[in-house]
């Protein structure tokens, strides 16, 4: 699974700047370009792993952004950067007051910000640097794109693959229809949520293929979710 990242600025030029390198860096972009859209977007069903905010927005300023973050059980945790031209050490102690896990002075280096990018996440989220995720008996080697359970090789399609593997990442979690959706499947490509319910049939069939425990549960009219 990619990454999935929000970029909240307002300078055209830099957005197409950092959206063409994170993409070709292999992570998932959306864009804000003022406060209010930013909140529209961390607030709806759309989950994202690390979100790069400027200092200086329209509507909401970067600082305020960042708190209202910080402040919401549902977001508290995500990796926030701050981009700003403001690089007196009392600026910088607002931010890191604000709670950023990083900060960057504009000018910057394109390389350096996505190298700051891999460290933050590599520290807060570090199973998209893991090569096997693991459940009980199933393995799953990210690096070889293949699945074991109990010594037995599963072959899944790509789109089975993706789910499982975001499910392996977020145990426990129950996840709705739109929601995976929204992290496994294309942000371009329109699908049904019903067409989630043929895929996660699809991958019991592969997984459970031979065995009595189905790992994948589903919660009513909540959704899916893996183990507990």
């Amino acid at each position: 699974m990619k990454p999935k990242i929000l970029l909240v600025e307002d300078e055209s030029s830099i957005i197409e700047l950092i959206k063409y390198n994170l993409l070709k860096s292999d992570f998932l972009v959306d864009v804000a370009e003022d406060g209010e859209q930013a909140v529209d977007l961390i607030f709806s069903d759309k989950k994202y792993d690390l979100i790069i905010i400027d200092w200086m927005l329209p509507e909401i300023s970067g600082i305020e952004l960042c708190r209202r973050i910080r402040k919401n059980k549902d977001t508290k945790n995500i990796p926030l950067i701050m981009l700003t031209a403001r690089g007196e050490e009392e600026d910088r102690l607002r931010g890191f007051e604000a709670e950023v896990d990083d900060y960057i002075t504009k000018p910057f280096s394109i390389k350096e910000l996505v190298a700051r990018i891999r460290a933050v996440l590599k520290r807060l989220r570090p199973v998209f640097f893991e090569e096997v995720l693991t459940y009980k008996e199933i393995q799953m080697d990210i690096s070889t794109h293949t699945v074991i359970r109990e010594g037995i090789l599963i072959k899944l399609g790509p789109t089975e693959f993706n789910l499982l593997r975001f499910l392996l990442e977020n145990q426990g979690k129950v996840y709705s229809r739109d929601q995976l959706l929204n992290h496994v499947w294309d942000n371009g490509s329109y699908v049904e949520p019903r067409t989630v319910d043929v895929h996660v049939r699809r991958l019991r069939k592969a997984l459970n293929t031979g065995f009595k425990v189905d790992p994948i549960r589903t919660i009513r009219s909540a959704g899916y979710s893996l183990g507990n």
